[in-house]
């Protein structure tokens, strides 16, 4: 099997669909010898922020000289992007070898009678596998969705982190920030420790009463105080006052949400220490600032700003609009958008409208996406200008042209168009 029938075969799996549960990849990882429990994993479940907040702390491990495996879905331009060993992706080859030896124990498990396992499941079983035969230090795993149900959910984290929990996937998770949250409060563990990101009341409330009845220690991040000094495009430079101080922290990724994953990861990286793993001040100053994702309030260009960010709810569309507001204050600002159809688009357009002088709409590659036509009338009914585009390239090519030096083009609305756009604008300005 090479790489291509290895994407093929996994892609295959797709048209089975979403199908949450825990006793087909259970089944999988015995079958396979059980390798997430060989793994340290840091596990990282909540609605937004989950994979800068898993960026910062591989990063820091990094630097301290750990062998950290990263996992983290969806990729933006290459499936190799979702199973990380430090910097290096896995190989293709890597990936063929790894469903060539799984697919024989899918079609095992469908004889005995569990549903067919999902693409997601099987990548993560991908992914335990390799991390087990590398023989890691660390795992920063994300979450898929949710938590309770989430395939990732069938390890035993040395420590679980919730970050930002807001309204998404609400057909599946519930429709109450309690129901979310209970949702993602299932990757708590018995006897093992949280991290907490500041969260509304009641989604907090509900993540309290589970860590309690698990007998999980709990680390609030509102613990963690912090004053920023500098905030431009080029960093920002915070301070963090805690029972011990960090003076003069940079990070690149910008917003003032990213100085709070940062601290979220922090936080985290301070627990570690408390279970006796050695990690310097020296490596937590080095891996919060080399810290980078793709893709979020990510400026690849000055000249024109170009601006690509994923955001893709309510939430981050309101980080994304509040970081805009801060980096390009007056500026003309262009947003070629595309968006889901399962999206609350309607509140998700009418921020960017605070920002947004016009827009030009593309279809993001997803069944659940609207059409780049269907976008454009809902954002000429609620008032403001919109052209077509005709495919992404296209939106690329319209957004490019219409823009000055001293202007702003962002790409905006889905994860599922970003890679793209990142794949052509790498070969037109990078």
């Amino acid at each position: 099997m090479n790489f291509s029938e290895a994407i093929a075969y996994i892609e295959s799996t797709g048209k089975f669909a979403m199908n949450l549960g825990l006793e087909r990849i259970k089944r999988l990882c015995e079958l396979l010898g059980n390798p997430q429990d060989y793994l340290k994993v840091i596990h990282v479940g909540g609605t937004n922020g989950k994979g800068s907040t898993v960026t910062f702390i591989s990063s820091m491990l990094k630097c301290q000289g750990y062998k950290v495996g990263i996992y983290t879905s969806p990729y933006l331009e290459r499936f190799t992007e979702r199973i990380k060993i430090n910097d290096k992706e896995i190989g293709e080859d890597e990936v063929a070898d790894l469903v060539e030896k799984i697919k024989p124990l899918v079609e095992r498990i469908i004889e005995e009678g569990y549903e067919r396992p999902t693409e997601f499941e099987i990548i993560t079983t991908c992914a335990f596998k390799y991390f087990k035969d590398k023989n890691v230090d660390f795992v920063v795993l994300e979450v898929g969705l949710g938590g309770r149900f989430d395939a990732t959910n069938v390890v035993n984290p040395i420590l679980s982190v919730i970050t930002s929990i807001s309204y998404d996937h609400m057909n599946v998770l519930g429709d109450t920030l309690s129901k979310i949250a209970f949702e993602k409060a299932g990757i708590i563990k018995e006897g093992r420790p949280v991290v907490i990101y500041p969260q509304d009341k009641e989604a907090l409330s509900v993540l309290l009463d589970v860590a309690l009845n698990r007998n999980s220690r709990i680390f609030m991040v509102d613990d963690m105080k912090h004053d920023i000094k500098s905030n431009t495009i080029d960093g920002i430079i915070f301070d963090v006052y805690w029972w011990k101080n960090y003076k003069d922290i940079k990070i690149r990724m910008l917003g003032t949400h990213q100085v709070m994953n940062a601290i979220t990861a922090l936080y985290t990286i301070e627990v570690l220490r408390m279970q006796g793993y050695e990690i310097e001040n020296s490596s937590i100053y080095k891996g919060l600032e080399e810290a980078k994702w793709p893709g979020r309030f990510e400026v690849i260009s000055k000249s024109p700003y170009i601006v690509l960010d994923g955001g893709h709810n309510i939430q981050g569309i309101e980080s994304l609009t509040e970081t805009l507001k801060y980096y390009f204050k007056g500026k003309r600002i262009v947003a070629v958008c595309g968006m889901l159809r399962d999206k609350e688009y309607t509140k998700m357009l009418e921020k960017l409208f605070e920002v947004c002088n016009s827009f030009i709409t593309t279809e993001p590659d997803s069944p659940r996406a609207l059409s780049a036509a269907e976008l454009e009338d809902i954002i000429k009914g609620l008032g403001k200008e919109a052209i077509s585009s005709k495919s992404i390239e296209d939106a690329v090519e319209k957004g490019l042209s219409s823009v000055k030096n001293d202007e702003v083009l962002l790409f905006c609305g889905s994860l599922y168009m970003i890679g793209r756009v990142r794949s052509i604008l790498k070969q037109k300005i990078l």
